[in-house]
């Protein structure tokens, strides 16, 4: 952890020299701790090199959850830069409480930011805005630029009644205040069974990859790849991603900063800890190998890459 304070301070002396627009440097975590109600918050931590993570505000959440949510707690926390020039940034939440029971939020909160610390925040029911009466829950969205429609696409895992959780999607309105038109299918493998905590990661060619959980069989991740969001058409790969025995939740995908290494990260929910592993191709993964340090216990969460600029802006903000 010495060597990631040195890191930061190598990075924020000389970061008042630069503007908004600097190539990234570093990465931002987004997460939560527990299943209590005041661990289901959203905090963040930095990285100079993507392995060595501090907590930033002394670990303690950056945004109150009782001001954005309907439960009071939320979960999940997926950020996401504008694309190509757009000023924003977005994050979507699950808008739940647990100790309320697994089935019983119907929700999800929408934000969005202009400095990563300041947000707008909408609350989205699904089942009151659209009248699905057997919606049991509504879990883990996340957002990605869809290039063909040219919008935001928001998607998230949805269980109706005694069905499988599927994953859906819908596209965000212009102020990523709403979505537009009622949710449609994404994503159900062609067994059938629940897949949840989908994460899409779009590669250079145009191939997107979706990360997905298999809920409830296997607890494990695996992925699908389409060259066409919405076009329904998935090519499935049999094998599990994760590099343990341990069930796993919540794959989060990022890149290094100047490398070809995708960086897969997941909550081991049941051993309380978080492993990273890495693939250059999405389809093969190993443990990294280098050594992994984090001052705090996350739950699912995603990293993005910040310049020094705004990393600096957090740190000034928020502190250590």
């Amino acid at each position: 952890m010495k060597s990631l304070i040195a890191g930061m301070c190598m990075l924020l002396s000389g970061s008042m020299a630069h503007a908004a627009g600097d190539e990234p440097s570093a990465y931002l975590f987004a997460y939560f701790t527990g299943n209590r109600m005041s661990e289901e918050a959203v905090c963040y931590a930095v990285s100079s090199d993507g392995f060595n993570f501090k907590a930033l505000n002394g670990g303690r959440p950056v945004l109150d959850s009782r001001l954005i949510s309907s439960t009071g707690g939320v979960r999940d926390p997926h950020l996401l830069r504008g694309h190509d020039g757009d000023p924003y940034y977005y994050m979507v939440l699950t808008d739940m409480v647990s100790a309320n029971g697994w089935d019983s939020n119907r929700a999800m909160v929408m934000l969005r930011s202009t400095d990563l610390v300041g947000w707008d925040a909408s609350v989205v029911n699904i089942q009151k805005k659209f009248g699905q009466e057997n919606l049991k829950r509504v879990w883990a969205p996340q957002t990605i630029y869809d290039a063909d429609a040219g919008k935001y696409m928001v998607y998230w895992s949805m269980k109706h009644g005694d069905g499988p959780d599927i994953i859906y999607y819908a596209y965000a309105n212009g102020d990523f205040s709403d979505i537009e038109g009622e949710p449609q299918p994404l994503f159900l493998p062609s067994d059938g069974k629940s897949c949840i905590d989908g994460d899409i990661v779009r590669t250079p060619d145009g191939t997107y990859h979706l990360f997905y959980k298999t809920e409830g069989h296997g607890n494990g991740i695996k992925v699908a790849t389409t060259s066409n969001l919405t076009s329904g058409r998935w090519n499935e790969q049999p094998d599990y991603k994760q590099q343990t025995a341990d069930a796993v939740e919540g794959a989060g995908v990022f890149r290094l900063i100047g490398s070809d290494r995708y960086i897969l990260m997941y909550d081991v929910y049941t051993s309380g800890r978080y492993d990273f592993t890495e693939s250059t191709d999405l389809r093969t993964f190993r443990k990294v190998s280098e050594p992994v340090t984090m001052d705090f216990h996350p739950r699912h969460g995603s990293v993005i890459q910040i310049s020094d600029s705004e990393l600096h802006r957090l740190v000034e903000h928020f502190g250590f």
